[in-house]
């Protein structure tokens, strides 16, 4: 005996005002012929069994009757109960969440007001899926996509198909990234840079605030400089230009992998709007289709709306630059030795960790903003409806996870003025903001988004699992079966078949209508810091790699074993997901140009080379014309020119109070008016030329290769071209 759906409610008392709404709505859905069974538990379920004649009207409305569950991925030995139960599920599911009690409430508002309390389809033998799919033994093994398809549906099997798709061909990204990094290792004691800094023990360096932080030596951050500079060098641009041609080719090439899958599943000229329609008539033959309808007034509204939450987003990451100038101000001046030299990486480290909270808390929040617009527009399809939820809570997620990074790459150590004359925050002249090492900000990224990624894919990933997994066992040791009591002289009564599958069902945990939407937001944006940040972190493809040969099979697991069974869907590709992606990877062409323009010191050391270094002069042969770029890129301020609230800094041991009368600071100002300096204008227009030329030559290569790789294969179009003949003879 098959059921397509169970309902679960509470047992209420007989005349209540729940009891009466359930009665009502059961009855709407027996006048539409659903055969309904009752089985009394510690719950009521409800089974829930459509008439057959919907299905044939399905069939017939559609010309394309489902029935063909066809696929070369299929091997012949697929437990499908019946040919048409995916459809099946999706029909009733329709039905169920689309008829109206008298009263003009739906099962959405019912379940609100805690008439039922969760509606599922049952999970019927996926011991197949355990075997070939959700089992760790098989993590470097190629995912069952047909037969996933055939127990979910074609919207969960398309995102897998795209998750084992560019977890594939992340395979070469990550091993690229690997290579720049171990290259960079190779030159962590060898580079002269890092060598002049670790011997710089005289280079007396200006306090980082001017409210009693002390002098420092250059020399006494000599591992942050060699840290620094082997991630910033000349693999690390080329590893940026090679990751803005891999974004475009993964694209291209999954383009083509999704014609091939969808032709194969006989999708590619499915019409999701016509299925809508199609199911719209079957509950309701009266059914009129909503007219396209535009307002100028709710746009506006929703658009204004929109920037605002963005202000606020912007608002929190400056939130977050604050309590990192704090946090620098108060450990440059703490008692303890360790903290005063390291004040800045602290500082940076616990502002990625609060970061990662702040990820946490407005992701919910973000959830909620952008369902509260969706339904101000008022979207005229639930397609639609995605849609605009999706590029509303991308941009929101967007900003949240990287405003803060943008700071760090692109602002941090420019907008903090120089010694004597400090950008104050709040006017206090204690807090001033924080300034980059004199080898560069770009370490500063890159500990922000090492934090952040391993963060969010190990704590997060064990919530997600742990999650459902504790819901699973709560609700199994809640739903303990009655104890059997057996009167003197009466037969045990036979338990009803029904009743076991239903309760286990039941016992897993409830999917939303965001599970398989929160897969794909997460691992977009991961996408997002593996491709825009990925010339400050080369690291960034290798660590999400490893995350997504996990992540398969735990969501595999989790769907299989803790979940209970997702509605299947129709689909033909990712949706508007493919645009979001297309748009990150104008994105990372954008900002790795950045990054390497402004964060990193590329161009002022490839300036120095070539214009001022001693290379320059005659007789260099074996000089390494990077020599004395550091005290080159160092200014000199005068002790004498402190404003004159400023409070004299400590000195340093074994220095005369007297003996200093000036020290140095990272920038490019003359000595005695510090204004810039012509090296600060050549390295300004230098950075602004590189930026141009790399960023015209990445987009350039990026339409080529979208031009030289064909979106549908050759066997596609062919197949098409055949199929066409075939019918017209």
């Amino acid at each position: 005996e098959k059921w397509d759906y169970v309902l679960v409610s509470d047992i209420h008392e007989m005349g209540s005002e729940k009891e009466i709404k359930r009665k009502k709505f059961l009855d709407e859905l027996s006048k539409k012929g659903f055969a309904i069974k009752k089985i009394e538990d510690k719950k009521l379920f409800y089974g829930v069994r459509a008439p057959e004649h919907i299905f044939r009207k399905y069939q017939w409305l559609l010309r394309n009757p489902d029935s063909r569950l066809q696929s070369q991925d299929m091997d012949g030995d697929i437990p499908v109960t019946t040919s048409f139960s995916l459809p099946r599920i999706r029909i009733v599911y329709f039905i169920l969440h689309n008829t109206p009690t008298p009263d003009l409430e739906k099962l959405r508002d019912l379940v609100k007001k805690k008439v039922f309390e969760v509606a599922f389809p049952l999970h019927e033998l996926r011991e197949m899926l355990k075997e070939k799919w959700a089992h760790w033994r098989d993590i470097f093994c190629q995912q069952p996509i047909g037969k996933i398809r055939c127990y979910f549906g074609e919207k969960v099997a398309l995102y897998f198909a795209w998750l084992g798709w560019y977890t594939y061909l992340l395979g070469f990204a990550a091993v690229g990234g690997l290579l720049v990094f171990v290259a960079g290792i190779t030159v962590f004691s060898s580079s002269q840079m890092s060598k002049e800094i670790c011997e710089a023990n005289n280079t007396i360096m200006c306090p980082l605030c001017d409210q009693k932080c002390p002098f420092w030596l250059l020399s006494d951050t000599c591992t942050y400089a060699k840290v620094t500079h082997m991630i910033d060098n000349e693999g690390t641009v080329l590893f940026a230009i090679f990751m803005a041609i891999w974004a475009t080719v993964f694209l291209e090439l999954w383009k083509r992998k999704r014609a091939t899958v969808v032709t194969n599943w006989d999708l590619y000229g499915w019409d999701e709007d016509e299925e809508e329609l199609a199911l719209q008539l079957i509950n309701n033959l009266q059914h009129e289709p909503r007219r396209y309808q535009h307002s100028y007034w709710h746009s506006t509204i929703v658009l204004l709306l929109v920037l605002l939450m963005i202000a606020v987003l912007i608002g929190i990451a400056h939130a977050l630059v604050i309590y990192r100038v704090i946090v620098t101000a108060l450990f440059t001046q703490s008692s303890l030795e360790l903290l005063r030299e390291h004040a800045n990486t602290v500082a940076v480290m616990t502002g990625a960790v609060l970061h990662y909270i702040t990820i946490l808390v407005m992701t919910k929040i973000n959830r909620r903003v952008a369902l509260y617009l969706c339904d101000l527009e008022n979207p005229r399809t639930i397609s639609q409806r995605e849609n605009n939820f999706t590029m509303k809570i991308f941009t929101f997620q967007f900003f949240t996870h990287f405003s803060s990074l943008i700071y760090i790459a692109f602002f941090l150590g420019r907008i903090n003025g120089h010694p004597g004359n400090y950008v104050r925050v709040a006017g206090n002249s204690a807090l001033a903001p924080s300034q980059c090492h004199p080898s560069g900000c770009i370490t500063d990224l890159f500990i922000q988004m090492a934090i952040i990624m391993l963060l969010k894919q190990t704590i997060s990933n064990v919530i997600e699992y742990l999650n459902p997994w504790i819901c699973y066992k709560l609700r199994k040791k809640k739903q303990q079966p009655k104890k059997k009591s057996i009167i003197l002289g009466e037969e045990e009564e036979a338990e009803d078949p029904c009743k076991s599958q239903w309760l286990s069902n039941y016992q897993l945990k409830e999917v939303e209508i965001f599970t398989l939407f929160d897969e794909f937001l997460e691992m977009v944006i991961q996408y997002s810091f593996t491709t825009i940040f990925v010339a400050a972190f080369p690291l960034a493809p290798l660590l999400a790699f490893c995350n997504n040969l996990f992540e398969i099979r735990l969501d595999a697991s989790k769907m299989i074993r803790l979940q209970q069974r997702m509605v299947p869907r129709k689909a033909n590709d990712i949706g508007i997901w493919l645009q979001v992606l297309e748009a990150v990877g104008i994105l990372a062409v954008i900002g790795n140009g950045l990054v390497i323009a402004i964060t990193s010191d590329f161009i002022p050391v490839q300036v120095y080379k070539y214009t001022y270094s001693p290379c320059m002069a005659e007789n260099s042969t074996g000089l390494d014309c990077s020599t004395g770029y550091i005290n080159h890129s160092l200014s000199v301020f005068r002790i004498q020119d402190f404003e004159l609230h400023t409070k004299v800094p400590e000195m340093l041991p074994g220095f005369a109070r007297d003996s200093i009368k000036e020290c140095r600071y990272r920038d490019y100002r003359n000595a005695d008016d510090y204004s810039y300096t012509v090296q600060f204008w050549h390295i300004f227009a230098a950075r602004l030329a590189f930026l141009i030329l790399f960023e015209h030559v990445a987009l350039c290569v990026k339409l080529i290769a979208a031009w030289y790789i064909p979106d549908v294969p050759q066997s596609v179009k062919n197949q098409f071209l055949d199929r066409k003949h075939s019918n017209l003879r």
